[in-house]
């Protein structure tokens, strides 16, 4: 599609969207002053099931559960394009690919240092290509090279102190208007449609995380610790399940609360039926 006058070079203006989507960004221009947050509990008893599947020949990087919620959040975005919104200096775009990133921890320790991964996404992508991108990613991440992003900063870092504000306040008007070089946000998670973090991984609970009024992440992720907790059916009886928390950060100003409502109940529908990430990320699911 050729760029016309307002477009951004990751992200379409929408000119014709409702008056109160129009002045919701004039009126509350921050991002994190307008987050709104969801939690939700998966009972995990079909993907463990799924896994097992998956995993019955051995591959050489097994399937996991980070793999089935990266790829069950880009269908998710794929299939529910509102969530693929963002806002920029008080104006509404429509992101022109859908993606996501999250950090890997180079080593499991407190001096351990973190990279930056970033997958981008196709809608002919399923849960098998998926695997083997995060692969390569979680492999670069844990080799001795360094992603973009980090590099850059380690490149300001150097910088002056005399100088670091200016270096600030530029790179925040550049942010603004959408003219951040593309060698320094290839891997900023902040400019993905999804950032993903793996609480469960360090042994956290799910919950809150901010977004920030810095690049263009309309939608966060946290992953909480997998474990069996208690689940009440309609007759009054329970049982224990494995099970895992999910909390959902999303800027509010995107869409609306029934949008919402669908697109939460389409995650579900994914992660109860995992099998259904066999298929193209952009293939309808009924749900």
């Amino acid at each position: 599609m050729k760029r016309r006058r307002g477009d951004r070079r990751d992200g379409t203006y929408l000119r014709n969207i409702d008056s109160m989507h129009t002045i919701m960004p004039l009126m509350y221009p921050n991002r994190c002053d307008n987050e709104a947050f969801i939690s939700e509990r998966i009972d995990l008893t079909n993907i463990n099931a799924y896994l097992e599947k998956k995993n019955a020949d051995g591959p050489a990087y097994p399937y996991n559960l980070f793999q089935v919620m990266v790829t069950a959040m880009l269908k998710v975005i794929t299939l529910r394009p509102k969530m693929n919104r963002f806002i920029a200096d008080q104006s509404i775009y429509q992101r022109n690919e859908v993606s996501a990133a999250f950090t890997v921890k180079k080593i499991f320790s407190d001096e351990g240092g973190e990279a930056l991964a970033f997958i981008h996404a196709k809608e002919t992508d399923t849960i098998d290509t998926i695997h083997d991108e995060i692969f390569r990613q979680v492999s670069l991440c844990r080799s001795e090279e360094k992603d973009p992003s980090t590099a850059a900063m380690d490149v300001i870092q150097k910088t002056p102190r005399t100088l670091l504000k200016t270096v600030g306040a530029a790179a925040r008007f550049l942010d603004r208007h959408g003219w951040m070089p593309q060698s320094v946000i290839a891997t900023d998670p902040y400019y993905a449609s999804v950032v993903l973090t793996n609480l469960g991984s360090i042994k956290l609970h799910a919950g809150y995380h901010h977004l920030t009024n810095w690049g263009t992440n309309s939608v966060f992720c946290a992953i909480g610790e997998k474990k069996l907790r208690r689940f009440d059916h309609e007759d009054g009886s329970s049982e224990m399940k494995d099970s895992l928390d999910l909390g959902l950060t999303i800027d509010e100003r995107i869409a609306d609360g029934y949008y919402y409502s669908k697109t939460v109940r389409l995650l579900r529908t994914l992660l109860e039926n995992p099998e259904l990430l066999d298929a193209p990320l952009g293939e309808k699911v009924e749900y």
